[in-house]
């Protein structure tokens, strides 16, 4: 009974922190259908500036003003629509999909070939997955975009396409009632080993080799592509950023020279070297979670059947050979990190 106290004074609590319809919004998996109005070339044209620009976006009867910025590192470089980042902070979001929302990011079709658009849903794929293994995740919104040009000089290609939002790390930090870690750097015993363990195996199902427990270049704190949130005594890593994983296979990507591999969709393995019995659990998790894991890509919109049956198919590679537990693991302590 204290416990269940204990459990609805957290809730109440968190209510406060976090308003229910900044939670609903990754709560809600259906498609959200978004219309943005404003200088979509100017902003894109600049992008390397970051500058805000005013816009407006409608949902349904709803419409609201935002201001609009291109974001991102890598994606900045070689996209010629990047990501984009929504301020809604001067805006009255009471009411809407967006209460409690201040700022969002969207990820974008990249380039206009119909290709990009599937990438896109392959990498919103990619978080729905992790996000089925585990709570402590960032949640995602798929949207359907349609972008009204002021400037009227935006390829009609990008007219109507899907992204998604994904959950703002202080949310998820919130969420979990936890802390984000601001180290520089993390030793393996701080790390929660069953999450560890988790984070390992679900790079190595969807090829991911972009990760690291280092920090990236310029960044001062741990790490690439991966974030750690402190719950209790330990440090959790979340995994983020997809784009150049074998199952997005996104044209531009390219595996790091020093792997000895030439393609994306080659799954290596980078985790440390760990108890097996927390290897050999997760992969029964995942494997207990094969058909949900496999419908998350059944379930992707407009993406053509030959399309979802080859990430299937790529899917269906891993779960083959994890069955044979002891293959795996033998596997994964031959090329784990000491």
């Amino acid at each position: 009974m204290n416990h269940l106290r204990a459990s609805i004074l957290i809730w109440l609590i968190s209510g406060l922190v976090s308003p229910l319809f900044a939670a609903s919004l990754f709560e809600d998996i259906a498609p959200l259908e978004i219309e943005l109005t404003g200088p979509l070339w100017s902003l894109i044209e600049n992008k390397e500036d970051r500058e805000e620009q005013p816009f407006k976006l409608r949902n349904d009867a709803l419409e609201l003003d935002v201001r609009v910025r291109a974001r991102g590192n890598s994606r900045m470089r070689v996209c010629d629509f990047p990501p984009l980042r929504f301020n809604f902070k001067n805006t009255d979001t009471s009411g809407t999909p967006f209460e409690g929302q201040a700022k969002l990011k969207l990820v974008t079709r990249c380039k206009k070939a119909d290709r990009y658009e599937n990438d896109v849903l392959e990498e919103y794929a990619a978080y729905r997955i992790f996000s089925l293994m585990s709570d402590v995740s960032f949640r995602t919104r798929l949207v359907h975009m349609t972008y009204n040009d002021t400037d009227g000089r935006l390829n009609k290609a990008y007219g109507n396409s899907y992204g998604f939002l994904i959950e703002p790390l202080d949310q998820m930090v919130s969420r979990l009632d936890g802390s984000l870690s601001e180290l520089p750097g993390v030793s393996l015993r701080q790390l929660d080993k069953e999450q560890a363990a988790l984070v390992y195996v679900y790079q190595y199902l969807i090829a991911n080799t972009d990760w690291s427990f280092i920090s990236a270049e310029n960044d001062e704190y741990c790490c690439h592509n991966i974030e750690l949130v402190k719950l209790g005594n330990m440090h959790y890593p979340i995994p983020y950023d997809f784009d150049l994983a074998g199952i997005v296979n996104a044209a531009y990507a390219r595996p790091d020279p020093s792997l000895g591999v030439k393609k994306v969709t080659k799954r290596v393995y980078r985790g440390f070297c760990t108890d097996t019995d927390y290897l050999r659990g997760i992969l029964r998790s995942f494997i207990a979670r094969e058909e949900d894991i496999l419908g998350v890509i059944s379930g992707l919109p407009i993406l053509e059947d030959k399309e979802k049956e080859k990430r299937i198919e790529y899917l269906q590679g891993f779960f083959d050979k994890a069955r044979d537990e002891d293959k795996m693991i033998a596997m994964f302590e031959k090329r784990c990190h000491p």
